[in-house]
């Protein structure tokens, strides 16, 4: 189930221009050169950001998203038609043998349910072909990242066309265990009062946890690399469909 900032289509056009330094992206982008991907999986692609990047590099892409507002922009976007849009999750994906899955930013740690994250992994692993590698990051719980997400440490003032100006910050809700909710606030100035709001949560796994999780669904780990726009604050997970013997 994805979250109310990807279902509600004033939200899912706010997404882009509220956050336009997708620099984060470049490691992902690097990695499918790494590894000579010319077919990539990107699960959770929401308005298609980097699944066009990838179009734009000559690589046959399908993004993947439960959220069809965030498609509905997706779909809208020059290049667009180079990409296969599927509204869905990977839990009852289409036949696919790609050479990479992705999922990048929030989007391993937004999948909170413990069987729909093991049937994730599952229905990426038979998404690749054999030998084909699995890209994730995750926050490494021992930051505590949550600490900083207030009205004091998040506060942005945007001007967004078809908006106008955009106040936004975010506001911790709850801490349960692994389990972290937050509430992004957005108010708009034209003179109505009228405001968004929407709540997420996500999952604060153990590293641990995630390998036993990757060896569970038949993944060899590869790797576990710093995410270089977060150094010491997060796991990037690199795992592989063994090859065929």
């Amino acid at each position: 189930m994805a979250d109310e900032i990807f279902h509600d289509r004033r939200l899912a056009e706010l997404y882009d221009p509220l956050d336009p330094d997708r620099s984060d992206l470049d490691a992902y982008l690097l990695l499918a050169e790494e590894f000579g991907a010319r077919q990539v999986l990107d699960i959770g692609c929401g308005t298609g950001v980097f699944a066009l990047l990838l179009a734009e590099r000559g690589v046959e892409v399908v993004g993947l998203d439960p959220a069809g507002a965030s498609l509905d922009v997706a779909r809208a976007k020059p290049g667009a038609d180079g990409v296969r849009w599927i509204h869905g999750d990977a839990t009852a994906l289409p036949p696919l043998q790609v050479d990479l899955v992705t999922m990048t930013a929030n989007v391993a740690q937004a999948i909170v349910d413990p069987e729909v994250w093991r049937r994730t992994l599952a229905g990426a692993h038979e998404a690749l072909r054999p030998g084909g590698r699995l890209v994730f990051e995750t926050r490494d719980p021992a930051g505590r990242a949550w600490e900083t997400w207030n009205r004091e440490d998040s506060y942005t003032v945007t001007d967004v066309p078809g908006f106008g100006t955009v106040e936004s910050w975010v506001e911790l809700i709850e801490v349960t265990g692994p389990l972290v909710t937050f509430r992004w606030h957005h108010d708009f100035d034209d003179g109505t009062g009228t405001g968004l709001t929407s709540d997420s949560t996500l999952r604060f796994r153990e590293r641990h946890e995630i390998e036993a999780d990757l060896a569970a669904c038949g993944y060899v780990r590869e790797d576990v690399r710093e995410a270089p726009d977060r150094p010491g604050k997060e796991f990037v997970f690199v795992a592989r469909r063994p090859p065929t013997v």
